[in-house]
């Protein structure tokens, strides 16, 4: 079944919600386990807490005891997962496991086939080299439109690309496209391992259970 938010409120009262930080969580047994897949909306933190009132899971997602297995920007949007088993959530998350993700990213300008062979390569970034990665220019996908709408200089073209990384450093796709000339505009996870954004909207969540 697919949830979708009622016009999210803001408001500064206390959560019972727990952090998605929590590093203790109980065992939970393979019949009871939960995953939760979130379409993120622009502008949303990637916890259910927040003490400057800023808009957080919990005014989307109604499930209980769920912790997101990853970080996804604030200003990125796409696919979260979120369960309460935290073996599924190490093994998403854990470098050594390689889960591939793949992203839609927007840059600006067009890229030239050398620039994109070098992210395939490997590029050196402040915190180290690159894994490869598998990058390929690709047609706009079939989208919403973002809230607000990513500033565009006139008379530069943009270009949509897929980027799948199996590692997860800080901001590094952003940093990707930065390294090669073409700073991205628009951010969008459209993958994790094998569950994707498809079928759920903006702002919409499904559950997926064992049972």
């Amino acid at each position: 079944m697919v949830y979708k938010a009622k016009s999210p409120a803001r408001h500064t009262s206390k959560l019972s919600r727990t952090n998605h930080r929590k590093s203790t969580k109980p065992k939970v047994a393979p019949e009871d386990v939960k995953i939760v897949l979130f379409n993120k909306p622009f502008d949303v933190l990637c916890q259910f807490t927040d003490d400057q009132n800023r808009e957080t899971l919990a005014q989307y997602i109604k499930e209980k005891d769920v912790y997101a297995a990853g970080r996804l920007d604030r200003d990125s949007e796409g696919l979260l997962l979120l369960t309460n088993c935290g073996k599924l959530q190490h093994t998403l998350t854990d470098p050594s496991k390689k889960t591939d993700k793949t992203y839609w990213v927007q840059v600006e300008g067009v890229p030239e086939q050398k620039s994109l062979d070098a992210l395939c390569s490997g590029v050196e970034l402040k915190d180290g080299l690159t894994r490869p990665a598998k990058v390929k220019i690709i047609a706009e996908p079939n989208i919403w439109p973002r809230n607000p709408p990513i500033r565009e200089r006139a008379n530069i073209p943009t270009t949509w690309l897929s980027v799948t990384i199996n590692e997860g450093k800080n901001r590094q796709v952003r940093r990707m496209t930065a390294h090669i000339g073409h700073p991205t505009l628009r951010l969008i996870r459209y993958k994790i391992g094998q569950y994707s954004l498809d079928g759920l909207e903006n702002g919409q969540y499904k559950v997926i259970t064992s049972r």
